[in-house]
């Protein structure tokens, strides 16, 4: 198998379908998420299933786990309606009673909408000092313009408020001005076509140094090209200073500003390798950091976890499977895994 060298090579992933012929047939492929479509679907026996588990003796949590770890999104959310329409109660409701802790938190996640699990992590994330750079910055540039849309929709209609008012609020500075960029969704989308012109324009940009507007460029160039034209100049840039661009925001930009931006660049130099940092980050703390495990499995679950997968064991020579196998303790230990879904050999 050979290997692509080169910062275009966005992940071990392109290499792995590429030996494949599957590296530009999605509709192939699928999906480059651990959890598909369950072919085998039955609405009126899951519910069943999850009646029985919730209503018998002791509830029996790895029926719960395996059901919903096992269904994509669109089946969980008519699992819960089915529920509703034959039983008359609420699945979620349901379940939050029969269960506790972080078991009950994964599930509750796992039963919502995606809209409503961003819009919920993202507020949450704006009033809590010292996350907004993080956990913000992550859900409003790493997903794609139509869900992000439906997530903001969602976080006017449940707290009665424009998530661009609580930007507004609760960040200031070069942060604040990030967040309300990406917030517009207004991303470019590469055309295949290469824009020389305006990828020197934006190295000599880079370049410049002092004054308000100089971080206005900085703020429009990071929210605005496409990962594709931001990689060619993040090159470009290297090859006339001799510095990488990481090593000029360290230099020029403090606090959460400079954090804002690392974080940026790594999203798109590569989404799965930044996720793969996020999860080892987690991992890593005294207690394993529950509430970046869920928000990472779930939300990538259905979209890039093989990526992920396989940036993780790159980067960090252990597989993601084991590091969570050694990590995780408690009820949820099982559920975890099961959005990991594999060992990587």
């Amino acid at each position: 198998m050979s290997v692509i060298s080169g910062r275009m090579d966005a992940s071990l992933t392109q290499e792995i379908l590429s030996s494949l012929g599957l590296a530009n047939k999605t509709a192939a492929w699928g999906t480059l998420g651990t959890l598909r479509t369950f072919l085998s679907f039955g609405v009126d026996k899951d519910v069943q299933k999850l009646l029985k588990a919730i209503a018998g003796q002791g509830v029996d949590h790895s029926t719960i786990v395996e059901v919903l770890t096992n269904r994509s999104r669109e089946q969980r959310q008519l699992i819960s309606r089915a529920f509703q329409e034959r039983t008359k109660q609420d699945l979620l409701k349901s379940l939050r009673a029969a269960l506790s802790g972080n078991l009950e938190k994964l599930v509750a996640a796992l039963l919502q909408p995606l809209s409503q699990f961003d819009a919920q992590e993202l507020r949450t994330a704006l009033k809590a000092s010292g996350s907004a750079e993080d956990v913000a910055l992550e859900i409003l540039a790493t997903r794609a313009a139509p869900q992000l849309q439906e997530c903001l929709a969602v976080y006017k209609h449940d707290f009665q408020v424009e998530a661009e008012e609580d930007i507004r609020t609760e960040t200031n500075g070069i942060l604040q001005d990030l967040l309300l960029a990406l917030s517009k969704g207004g991303r470019e989308r590469y055309s295949g076509i290469i824009d020389y012109n305006l990828e020197e324009q934006d190295v000599r940009v880079l370049q410049q140094t002092g004054g308000s507007s100089m971080a206005g460029q900085w703020v429009l160039i990071f929210t605005q090209r496409s990962p594709e034209h931001l990689i060619r100049v993040f090159d470009q840039y290297q090859r006339c200073t001799g510095q990488e661009l990481e090593d000029a925001i360290r230099n020029r930009f403090h606090g959460d500003a400079q954090q804002a931006l690392l974080s940026l660049a790594s999203i798109m130099r590569n989404t799965a390798l930044y996720f793969a940092d996020k999860l080892h980050q987690g991992l890593q703390e005294t207690e394993p950091n529950f509430q970046v495990l869920i928000r990472v499995l779930i939300s990538r679950s259905e979209t890039d976890l093989l990526s992920i997968r396989a940036e993780f064991k790159k980067k960090f020579g252990k597989s993601l499977y084991s590091s969570l196998q050694d990590a995780v303790r408690g009820d949820y230990h099982s559920a975890l895994l099961a959005l990991c879904r594999a060992e990587d050999i």
